[in-house]
């Protein structure tokens, strides 16, 4: 059971890592003016990012209900609940990014690069930054949970 344990670590690890690298990227790559190539890049980025969110959230629920010490000790970790409600409020601030990448299917499909009236680029990048912010309190929960900070059980 120990090396099924590792694995869903590893996984739990690496699809962590993605979502960070995904949303970083978004960041990064995000204007308000986008040739029509990154635009479509863009939108597959979106698509990696969810998937690994997804990745990551079912990993994680394996391990806490399966593979680890067992949901009544994590679910009486205040970090826990921090690092677990912090991830669910960037998963519900990332609806709106990618309702806008999706909205650009048809024009992407034919040949036409979307144009973000300037309101618009505004929210999506505020929502982006603060995704990330949400990452960072999701790291320093998942630090000081480890370290047995929080634990009222």
């Amino acid at each position: 059971m120990r090396i099924w344990a590792a694995i869903f670590a590893f996984l739990h690890h690496l699809a962590a890592f993605t979502v960070v690298a995904t949303l970083v990227t978004e960041h990064a790559l995000f204007a308000p003016v986008l040739p029509l190539a990154l635009a479509r890049k863009l939108r597959r980025i979106d698509l990696y990012y969810g998937i690994s969110a997804a990745v990551l959230v079912v990993v994680g629920l394996l391990r806490v209900f399966s593979f680890e010490k067992g949901a009544s000790y994590y679910f009486a970790d205040a970090w826990f609940i921090t690092k677990l409600s912090t991830f669910v409020i960037v998963g519900l601030i990332s609806i709106y990014p990618t309702v806008v990448f999706l909205s650009w299917r048809k024009l992407l499909a034919s040949g036409v690069p979307p144009q973000i009236p300037p309101r618009q680029a505004l929210s999506v990048r505020i929502c982006l930054m603060a995704e990330l912010a949400g990452i960072i309190v999701i790291l320093l929960a998942a630090a000081l949970m480890a370290r047995g900070f929080g634990y009222f059980g």
